[in-house]
């Protein structure tokens, strides 16, 4: 069973969002995606300043499986992203909510991280898969 803590919010496609209290998100990939990936081999992070469009693909994992891409949650502008994880991808398989984390967004229109799926919504639809 994948873990979905409740304190974060999620897309429908496996990336979660944490509010960080200064206007700023940090967002990751889901422990149900870092599993169905399997052992992460490259991260490509996006460009810190890059301006992005809610769901626009903005960074890349790669796994000994597939690559995919990483959506953004929300629009906004990449304000720091997670350095350590070119030397170090399977961080990401080992703590997907923690020092997994791919990037940090400051976002356009905070307001809109409350659309995000809440913990018991994304639980249900792992369930549906």
């Amino acid at each position: 069973m994948s873990q979905v803590p409740s304190e974060l919010r999620y897309t429908k496609d496996h990336e979660w969002a944490r509010d960080n209290g200064d206007g700023t998100l940090t967002v990751g990939i889901t422990d149900h995606a870092q599993e169905a990936l399997g052992d992460l081999v490259f991260v490509e992070v996006p460009e810190p300043g890059r301006e992005v469009a809610v769901g626009e693909a903005c960074a890349v994992v790669e796994s000994v499986k597939a690559a995919s891409d990483i959506f953004s949650p929300l629009a906004g502008t990449v304000a720091e992203v997670n350095g350590a994880l070119a030397d170090t991808p399977e961080r990401i398989n080992e703590d997907p909510y923690g020092e997994g984390w791919i990037f940090k967004l400051s976002p356009s229109d905070g307001s809109a991280f409350a659309g995000l799926l809440d913990a018991d919504a994304y639980a249900r639809l792992l369930d549906d898969d």
